[in-house]
């Protein structure tokens, strides 16, 4: 038999299914995935996630070229033009582990990931105002934004927004609950969908 070549890829839409807008069915979504090619389409809750598998191609090249094919079937198709983000399994493993805040016992709630379009530039990461919104934190690790918010993500001037328009990537956030099922999705294929969390 043919050797596999497919690799495991995460796709994250932002802003769907949020206060009644950019609704759509998660079933809808994984038919405009296998149209484009995709396999073993998965998806996680309502708020645009997606485990699938295609052709092998390097990190840079998959966040483009998929990223590219879904934006335009989502227009075309759902009449929706919203942020997307893809990522390889590895790069999602490796950015959910990559935690410079894990070890301070911090509750779960008040953690959470932003995952860029693409890396950003050091230069634009360091202008990065870490005062702007008190009692806050975050740290960019690459394609990751780990943030801190003991207030609550309503309450932050870290917005997606802000990050975009500082960093001239497009980011899209998750809570810890989301990321780790993500992650088991891509290693074992199985776990409990469920419904209940919106994306930004």
């Amino acid at each position: 038999m043919p050797e596999d070549t497919r690799t495991t890829y995460v796709v994250l839409l932002r802003g769907v299914n949020v206060g009644g807008k950019n609704r759509l069915p998660m079933a809808e979504f994984s038919g405009l995935l296998t149209a484009l090619g995709a396999a073993d389409v998965r998806t996680f809750i309502q708020s645009g996630n997606a485990v699938f598998r295609a052709a092998e191609l390097d990190a840079a090249r998959a966040a483009s070229v998929w990223a590219d094919a879904i934006r335009v079937g989502l227009a075309e198709r759902c009449g929706l033009d919203v942020p997307v983000v893809i990522l390889t399994a590895a790069e999602l493993r490796a950015l959910a582990d990559d935690d410079p805040f894990a070890g301070e016992g911090l509750p779960e709630n008040a953690l959470s990931i932003g995952f860029l379009s693409t890396l950003p530039s050091q230069d634009a990461v360091r202008a990065l105002d870490p005062d702007r919104s008190p009692g806050d934190r975050f740290a960019v690790r690459g394609r990751a934004i780990h943030l801190v918010c003991p207030y609550g993500v309503a309450k932050t001037k870290l917005t997606n927004a802000w990050f975009d328009r500082q960093l001239g990537v497009v980011s899209t956030f998750r809570n810890l609950r989301t990321v780790a099922a993500l992650v088991a999705m891509t290693e074992n294929g199985r776990v409990r969908t469920e419904d209940g969390e919106g994306s930004d």
